[in-house]
């Protein structure tokens, strides 16, 4: 069986009947958590396991609760940063320490070709794949893993990883706050597309640059 994780709509699955139906449900779980009253707690645990290992995003979690409390929209997308970021950072030494290991779990759920496209954008991008990772539809994960087994320098992985889960996660819940229930119940269509978009914008501003 092969699944393909997909940012904010979890995994999509082809064989394997029972595999698929425990990420539907793993899923569902995240999704019905938003409402518990312990949820901020909740969320800064989904996103930062998600940053290293779990396999559902924190969009998911972070949409329906910027719903229900608007008025604490940016301090749930505060929550999901620092939390993504610190989980990033565990993901960073995984990569580092135990990628021989992990090399057959990431072919196994289909992530070994954003494994691939991740250590390639480190040679090109350097610091700016990370902000990239930090907002494209490519499991962050992946790249956090990435960044640690091709040894980026710890420092500028940190910022790239605080500037670009920032923009993701500030962005959702400011259009969620200011769309409502128009764009949380969308969010699963959008969300690749406003990723793709605002990868294309920094590629365009790094090209920029470099013109320069």
């Amino acid at each position: 069986m092969r699944c393909v994780e997909r940012p904010a709509s979890g995994f999509v699955c082809s064989g394997g009947g029972a595999r698929s139906l425990m990420f539907r449900r793993l899923y569902d779980w995240v999704v019905r958590a938003s409402g518990h009253r312990r949820a901020p707690s909740l969320l800064a645990l989904l996103a930062f396991s998600e940053s290293s290992f779990f396999p559902i995003p924190p969009d998911v979690m972070l949409a329906p609760m910027t719903l229900a409390r608007p008025e604490r929209a940016w301090w749930f997308a505060a929550i999901t940063t620092v939390a993504s970021v610190v989980g990033g950072m565990l993901g960073y030494w995984i990569g580092a320490l135990f990628l021989d290991a992990l090399l057959p779990w990431l072919k196994e759920l289909g992530y070994y070709s954003a494994y691939t496209t991740a250590r390639d954008w480190f040679e090109t991008y350097g610091f700016w794949a990370v902000l990239l990772a930090g907002v494209s539809p490519i499991p962050y994960k992946v790249f956090t893993v990435a960044a640690g087994a091709v040894a980026m320098p710890f420092l500028p992985f940190m910022a790239g990883s605080i500037v670009g889960r920032g923009v993701r996660f500030f962005l959702v819940a400011g259009l969620v706050r200011s769309l409502g229930p128009v764009f949380e119940q969308r969010l699963l269509k959008y969300i690749d597309w406003i990723g793709w978009a605002i990868v294309a914008v920094i590629v365009v501003v790094i090209a920029v640059l470099q013109l320069r």
